[in-house]
């Protein structure tokens, strides 16, 4: 049995990552002629195109998008297998790749990382905060943050936390136009949008003993972000759902006031997620350690401060 083109397999991943043959090579550390020799060894090995080639432009082919996921697994286990013997009797060290929400990356985990790196001077941290979806696998991610009911999947998640969501709008809202009794109330509400949930125009609800109830909304602002809804929220524009980690602060000002609390909004925890595969490098077997226990801490004095 003739054993698989490893080399040629990772350096296909790295042309995909760096777009371009030339990326790829400064990347890898060789000349731009071995990487375009084993593309072309893969591509006789494989018998397909991977690349259309023009003098301005590098692009896959459907061959090439087929494969550059299973291409970029074996350059991540490759790469994992190698650091992790080489970290286990060192201190962590080399860059590590985040993705977190906008909002709770910048408010709970920028400072954790900061404090991660001030422990760990040789640590380097790429941190990516977006509300969009991200696939970890392709965008090279080592550690993703999401607060969300994970669907099944070949990732590897470990669960941090609930998450606590309330149904918020400001006092004078509540007094114009009524508070709401039971979820189904909240269809005749002028309520906000958030556009990456999987249904944003359909809110979900479970209360303890089992009843559930499923409401359409409608109202004037439609966004990608949580935090962008505070301010109509403020004035009264309407109604939200948010997590504790927003709204936390305005519901202790009173500056907004949450309703039907007995009902829940569905399952939703914080977890952090990573590539499949049993070997990951000691920095970031440490980081996620770190992060993890430090999550979990906040998390426990929010829904303490909740409880209050």
């Amino acid at each position: 049995m003739k054993l698989p083109d490893f080399e040629a397999w990772a350096v296909f991943a790295s042309v995909v990552e760096h777009r371009s043959f030339s990326g790829a090579a400064d990347a890898l550390g060789v000349s731009k002629a071995t990487v375009s020799k084993a593309i072309s060894r893969l591509e006789t090995r494989l018998g397909a195109t991977l690349f259309h080639r023009t003098s301005r432009r590098l692009t896959l082919t459907d061959s090439g998008r087929t494969l550059a996921e299973r291409a970029q697994r074996i350059l991540t286990e490759g790469t994992e297998a190698e650091e992790a013997a080489l970290d286990a009797a060192s201190a962590p060290s080399g860059l590590i790749r985040v993705a977190a929400p906008l909002t709770f990356g910048a408010k709970l985990v920028a400072p954790v990382m900061a404090e991660f790196m001030a422990a760990n001077p040789g640590i380097r941290i790429d941190l990516n905060l977006s509300d969009a979806f991200i696939d970890i696998v392709g965008e090279g991610i080592d550690v993703a943050v999401r607060i969300a009911e994970l669907p099944d999947s070949s990732l590897r998640a470990r669960r941090i936390a609930p998450v606590t969501g309330y149904i918020v709008a400001s006092p004078g809202y509540w007094e114009a136009h009524g508070t709401p009794r039971h979820p189904a109330d909240l269809a005749h509400h002028a309520c906000f949008a958030y556009t990456n949930s999987p249904h944003p125009d359909a809110w979900r609800f479970r209360k303890a003993g089992g009843e559930e109830a499923v409401v359409r909304i409608e109202g004037p602002l439609r966004t990608n972000n949580g935090d962008a809804m505070l301010a109509a929220l403020r004035v009264g524009l309407g109604v939200a759902i948010l997590p504790d980690f927003i709204v936390r602060d305005d519901l202790e000002a009173g500056t907004l006031v949450s309703v039907l609390d007995d009902w829940s909004m569905g399952s939703s925890a914080l977890h952090l997620v990573t590539p499949p595969g049993t070997l990951r490098p000691a920095r970031v077997e440490a980081l996620i350690e770190y992060l993890g226990e430090r999550l979990k801490r906040s998390c426990a004095a929010a829904r303490a401060d909740g409880a209050a």
